[in-house]
């Protein structure tokens, strides 16, 4: 997972340093546009290589149905976990159980509201 990691910040590295040299040579804005969407895919993709070993298709698919209305807490929740993935604290594969639980924990303490009659 490391080593995804390590070719994934060098690929960007390289991707980065070669559009600064083409807007310095007068290239055009659609190349950087592409290429920067071009960076994006392939950091996604390594994302979701790396979700699809720590994480069980079950709590992938909770995740994923997630997306589309808290998109947020999912990008919070994804980098959490590969976070804790490469640092090597991570004993066994999430499971749909355990991210309920780290869903619980992100989600802010709804505030008890009262209405009162003056």
């Amino acid at each position: 997972m490391a080593d995804d990691l390590d070719a994934l910040r060098r690929r960007r590295l390289a991707e980065l340093q070669q559009q600064q040299a083409s807007q310095q040579m007068g290239g055009g804005d659609m190349q950087a546009a592409y290429q920067q969407e071009q960076a994006r895919a392939e950091m996604d993709a390594q994302k979701q290589a790396i979700l699809r070993q720590i994480m069980t298709p079950e709590a992938r698919e909770r995740l994923t149905r997630l997306k589309m209305s808290r998109k947020d807490l999912v990008e919070q929740i994804e980098a959490q976990l590969i976070g804790i993935a490469q640092s090597g604290r991570l004993q066994a594969k999430i499971d749909d159980a355990k991210l309920k639980q780290l869903l619980m924990q992100m989600q802010p303490k709804k505030r008890e509201t009262t209405i009162k009659r003056v």
